[in-house]
């Protein structure tokens, strides 16, 4: 309805750049090229409502109040999950530092979420049956900082920005880039997904057309690894001299512990057992308020052992005595996955491209050492705001030929305190890519965030993605993991049920395996970048199966901690087949992690946005 609702708004805008009749014939093959789209022209389009989006879509409404003029920015925020906060997943505990500089008087809202202040921060090292405590580097003190659900906090924000004037359409992915002519020079603006298509590729009688969002200014806030943002960084070149991103993977669950062991504001962080000395991950145990507690466990994705499951570890990891005992007598609420930007200062890339910039996560300005991101993604947001509305009053034109230069965004960013602090930690996550491993990082980190605090001449370099990390499993050892013990450990499919997960069923998967010869990028026109259905060929499958069973173990079976992908039994007959076996996609099961399009050896695994408002429904997250 809100899809249909926003259409018709579109089209009768006294605005809007142009205004069609929407081809659509039931049963017709789908074609992007064919389809004519509502278009609508907007001054700043954000794809992506979380912490960094809001925050730039606040700072434009602040900054257009303070104008006093009376004209409007009129600022559009994109948002793939069903409900602003839907697709949020982090930890998390908030270092409030952006938010009092966005918002000063954030603590007078009265539906404000951040309810449950830190109270005692410690750090723990875990063998199997055993803990004991370690040193706390400083960049992980908690004082001040807040215990909250990360998607309540997004929600809350989403309202505040609602308040101002800024139009929010959950349900509404950011599909492809419009460029102003076929070079794609000029970044124009962005199309939502086209929905109502079948799986076979043709019209359903629901289909409506996607929406073309024409801006002055597009900013991308998609989050790790947004499937916009590898479009960018490809086509402008933003990584040029900078070093590939790196990633981890958090497995989560929020438990209600029994009154006796909640510990409201207690923050403890965990390193060593399940993983081994040469594996990168911790884990966290969050006391949030109201008798919740968060808990989970970050795998590095350039682990190398193929056989390695990050649900299952985390689900083992539950076993250790010192968590057991929390969780006894507790009851299981919520359960998900996200990948987080691990590269740090070295991996970001180039913030701004002709037409727009990429901000948050997007860019990648989490503080590992910290486990802590979104006062620099909010930061990143406000900056970007500040520098768009700056170039608004300057051009007198929708747009010009170059696009909107917000070069000063970067400029702005590494003057601001997010440089200063992840300059400071910038070899604290390498450190630990050495033959040392675990030893050796904690070896190295604990000198440089105890004493040298980043005033190194030097800066530890990440050469080769994580996909290159990978062994083959002839080289690694197979994990033998213990069966689920409920209620402590469940099956896979068992936790997926709390994440409320929900796609249409006859839609085209949106995980591709791209053909041999297709390009890596989501773009495929010179000015409309959708892509049309295209299914893999047999050849694309067979190769894909063949690398990942015969080289790889089936990597993605161990470690989608989803239940995605499957690797089973096939006629050798059977198209796509390899040596008996073909790889099932279940698509319907994503929650939009993205670690297949990062972690695959093969890197063909193409992670697109589905039909509107499909996958994860968070809300304790």
């Amino acid at each position: 309805m809100l899809r249909c609702h926003l259409i018709a708004h579109v089209r009768h805008k006294p605005r809007a750049l142009h205004t069609s009749s929407i081809l659509r014939n039931t049963g017709d093959l789908y074609d992007p090229t064919k389809i004519e789209r509502p278009s609508d022209e907007v001054d700043v389009c954000i794809v992506g409502a979380g912490p960094a989006g809001l925050s730039a879509a606040i700072r434009l409404k602040q900054l257009e109040k303070e104008r006093g003029d009376g004209k409007e920015i009129r600022v559009v925020v994109l948002e793939k999950g069903a409900e602003v906060g839907s697709h949020i997943l982090s930890g998390a505990v908030i270092e409030p530092r952006a938010l009092n500089e966005l918002l000063p008087d954030w603590k007078s809202h009265p539906s404000h979420p951040l309810t449950q202040p830190a109270t005692h921060s410690s750090m723990r090292f875990l063998t199997e049956k055993s803990s004991f405590p370690m040193p706390h580097p400083p960049q992980m003190s908690n004082k001040g900082n807040y215990i909250v659900s990360l998607s309540r906090f997004t929600a809350w924000l989403g309202s505040i920005a609602e308040e101002m004037g800024v139009e929010i359409y959950p349900g509404f992915g950011g599909s492809s880039i419009l460029y102003t002519d076929p070079s794609k020079k000029v970044v124009k603006g962005v199309v939502t997904n086209d929905v109502g298509i079948s799986k076979s590729g043709h019209i359903k009688d629901s289909f409506e057309p996607g929406l073309e969002f024409h801006a002055k200014a597009t900013l991308l806030a998609e989050g790790a690894h947004g499937s916009l943002t590898k479009t960018l960084v490809k086509n402008f070149d933003l990584r040029e001299g900078k070093d590939p991103q790196t990633y981890g993977i958090g497995v989560k669950e929020v438990w209600r512990v029994s009154e006796e062991k909640w510990k409201g504001g207690e923050v403890v962080h965990t390193m060593g057992w399940p993983l081994d000395w040469k594996t990168y991950g911790g884990g966290w145990v969050y006391h949030m308020s109201d008798g919740l507690v968060s808990l989970g466990l970050v795998v590095g994705l350039d682990y190398a052992n193929p056989y390695l499951s990050p649900y299952r570890e985390f689900q083992r990891m539950k076993h250790h005595p010192y968590l057991a005992s929390l969780l006894e007598g507790g009851e299981r609420l919520a359960y998900g996955a996200r990948t987080l930007n691990e590269g740090g200062l070295q991996s970001i890339p180039r913030l701004h491209f002709p037409g727009g910039a990429l901000i948050g996560c997007s860019a990648g300005f989490l503080n590992v050492p910290k486990i802590k991101g979104t006062h620099n993604a909010m930061k990143s947001g406000m900056i970007a705001a500040e520098n768009v509305f700056e170039q608004l009053q300057a051009s007198s034109s929708s747009q010009s030929e170059d696009g909107i230069d917000l070069s000063g965004y970067e400029e702005g960013m590494k003057k601001s305190w997010v440089w200063e602090e992840l300059k400071e930690v910038r070899n604290l996550r390498p450190s630990f890519n050495t033959r040392l491993g675990l030893w050796g990082g904690i070896a190295y980190s604990g000198i440089d965030s105890l004493i040298l605090k980043g005033r190194t001449p030097w800066t530890l370099r990440t050469k080769i993605s994580d996909a290159r990390h990978t062994k083959r499993a002839s080289e690694c050892q197979p994990i033998v993991y213990p069966p689920p013990q409920p209620p402590l450990s469940t099956d896979l499919l068992t936790s997926l049920s709390l994440t409320s997960t929900n796609h249409e069923e006859d839609q085209p998967s949106h995980l591709r395996i791209r053909r041999p010869s297709s390009s890596s990028s989501s773009d495929s026109s010179s000015s409309l970048s959708a892509s049309p259905v295209v299914l893999p060929t047999a050849e694309a499958l067979a190769s894909h199966v063949q690398t990942n069973t015969r080289d790889y173990a089936s990597l993605l079976g161990h470690a989608c901690p989803a239940g995605v992908y499957e690797y089973v039994e096939a006629s050798p007959q059977e198209e796509g087949s390899w040596k008996g076996k073909k790889l099932v996609i279940n698509a319907q099961n994503c929650i939009h992690c993205k670690l297949c399009d990062i972690k695959v050896p093969t890197q063909d695994i193409q992670w697109t946005v589905p039909e509107g408002g499909g996958g994860p429904g968070y809300s304790l997250t």
